[in-house]
């Protein structure tokens, strides 16, 4: 703007209107140059470093948020699987009581080969007294 209205105040003498000026190169000694080149990339690089940088926080705020959706996520699932987990084992309370309830002495038949199954294997070997109600079962086996 400088020069255009320095140079508007001489050239109506001249009878030009002046309307625009614009640079179409500049040469600098080498050394200005030089300077002006590395001032040119150091801009550049910071320009470049602060873009990085708000990148690298806008991926951090992304990966917060998918990591606090993926906590909720897991702790509904948790929920949902604990509240099934309830459900059936209520059930299975229900179907053994009702069991009990049909034939008490059956339902300890079941009960105590469970036990055996759980503690005898192969090799086990056990010292129990005749009268111990471990064996009641197989006292009476024929």
């Amino acid at each position: 703007r400088g020069i255009i209205e320095e140079a508007s105040k001489i050239m109506p003498q001249y009878g030009i209107e002046l309307i625009d000026v614009r640079i179409k190169r500049i040469n600098y000694v080498s050394e200005v140059q030089r300077k002006v080149f590395e001032r040119m990339i150091s801009e550049r690089k910071r320009a470049a470093e602060q873009y990085r940088s708000e990148g690298q926080g806008k991926r951090a705020e992304i990966e917060g948020q998918m990591e606090k959706e993926l906590k909720e996520i897991r702790s509904g699932a948790y929920r949902v699987a604990k509240e099934i987990e309830g459900k059936s084992d209520a059930e299975a309370i229900k179907i053994y009581a009702d069991a009990y309830n049909r034939d008490p002495e059956f339902y300890s038949f079941l009960k105590t080969l469970d036990t055996y199954k759980n503690t005898i294997d192969k090799d086990s070997t056990l010292i129990l007294t005749t009268d111990s109600e471990y064996l009641t079962y197989l006292k009476n086996i024929q």
